[in-house]
């Protein structure tokens, strides 16, 4: 009988090591499934989490408009997108405003181009063709300084630090399961060692349930001393990994500078673009306007309207998005004589309008009235005048004003 004790013993004892590696992993499985208490972080590393988190959420958004403004066609976006993933250069693609300077320039052909249709549909041509190029060059501009910083952004870095979070959440995650072991081996420990203290109820048993309780108590308080000395090894390596995924974090700063820079960029290239296009446009202007003349001939005069002015309008909204031009003609009076002719100058019994001005303007010379914004003035045309210029009048101030800075009102 003396002989099937300690066998007994050693059933138990090897039932009990082997059963707190299960019980342990169990409680691993509940931090898993977020059972367990969690370690927080403290305020200012979650706040540098949403700002990164709302820098990548912008980032991609702005990245995907942009790419709809340079490009609006969604099957030449997918296209480009196969080329750079497959690391081959992007075939030159004709813009709109060059394909349109292209059929113009057939149609003109067709029709003859010595007619006054041709020989206008072969200058609008002429300018669709620099209007198409100013658009290729900004495309290009805009992608390199803004697009391709963006992607790198989003492919690189933020590639790194959802790298670096992913494994400082492993290092929480075993941060918790140890502090969840150690609790419950300490709990374990302390009902082994209360065990231990009670008097059992029968006299044969008392050997056998000291020594249990005694083996018991000696096998909790080794898992106590190894987990914590497992919780001292995660709490150094979440520490570490929390430290690496901060740097990171504070580095979405540099991001947001650099962002800036590129915005900069491609506000400065877009600016050059428009800028661009207004001066081919106004050059085409000029050069319509030199020949209008010849094919509808007619003046502003009375009540009459002037002779399709270029880029005016009677809807404010119309006139309002259209850049205006300062005709380059200064009518028929000598810039030096203007003063004096533009006083002695009456307007005429019928035939003067009210005007609302749209835009400020700066009076070139003494010839001519300087305009403010949504004032009302008096405006009338005189005999042999530029169509693209009026004389207004406001309270006892007369002068020259562009028609294309005026919005006639019935």
């Amino acid at each position: 009988m003396t002989l099937g004790k300690p066998g007994h013993l050693a059933g138990k004892s090897l039932c009990l090591a082997t059963a707190v590696p299960c019980l342990l992993d169990y409680m691993f499985t509940e931090e898993k499934f977020g059972q367990a208490e969690k370690t927080e972080l403290d305020a200012h590393f979650e706040n540098l989490l949403a700002r990164a988190d709302s820098t990548k959420n912008w980032t991609e958004r702005i990245l995907r408009q942009t790419e709809v403004l340079l490009q609006p066609n969604p099957s030449a976006r997918v296209e480009e997108f196969l080329y750079e993933k497959l690391d081959r250069k992007v075939p030159s693609r004709v813009t709109n405003g060059e394909l349109l300077a292209q059929y113009m320039a057939e149609a003109a052909s067709e029709l003859g181009p010595s007619t006054p249709y041709g020989k206008t549909l072969m200058k609008v041509s002429e300018a669709e063709k620099r209007l198409g190029a100013a658009e290729r060059d900004f495309i290009h501009t805009a992608s390199l300084s803004f697009l391709t910083p963006l992607r790198n952004f989003l492919e690189g870095d933020w590639k790194t630090i959802s790298k670096e979070r992913r494994l400082l959440q492993n290092r929480r995650l075993d941060l918790d399961a140890c502090k969840a072991r150690l609790k419950k081996a300490k709990a374990a420990e302390a009902k082994a060692t209360c065990e231990g203290d009670t008097v059992p109820d029968f006299q044969e048993t008392r050997p056998r349930n000291y020594i249990l309780s005694a083996s018991a108590s000696a096998l909790w308080n080794d898992e106590v001393d190894k987990a914590e000395q497992e919780l001292r090894v995660a709490q150094t390596e979440f520490d570490r990994q929390a430290e690496v995924t901060r740097l990171l974090l504070e580095g979405i700063s540099s991001t947001h500078v650099n962002h800036l820079r590129c915005l900069h960029e491609f506000v400065k290239s877009q600016t050059t673009y428009y800028a661009q296009c207004y001066r081919h446009m106004l050059d085409l202007q000029k050069q319509l306007g030199s020949s209008q003349g010849t094919i509808f001939p007619g003046t502003f005069v009375g009540t009459t309207e002037p002779a399709s002015p270029p880029l005016s309008s009677t809807s404010p909204t119309t006139t309002a998005a259209t850049m205006p031009v300062v005709p380059t003609g200064a009518g028929l009076i000598p810039p030096e004589e203007a003063a004096l002719c533009l006083e002695e100058v009456a307007p005429p019994a019928s035939g003067t309008r009210k005007a609302r001005v749209l835009y400020d303007y700066e009076a070139a010379d003494s010839s001519e009235l300087a305009l403010l914004a949504d004032e009302l003035i008096t405006v009338y045309s005189l005999p042999g005048m530029d169509p693209d210029w009026l004389i207004g009048e406001r309270g006892n101030k007369k002068g020259k004003v562009p028609v294309t800075y005026l919005e006639l009102l019935s």
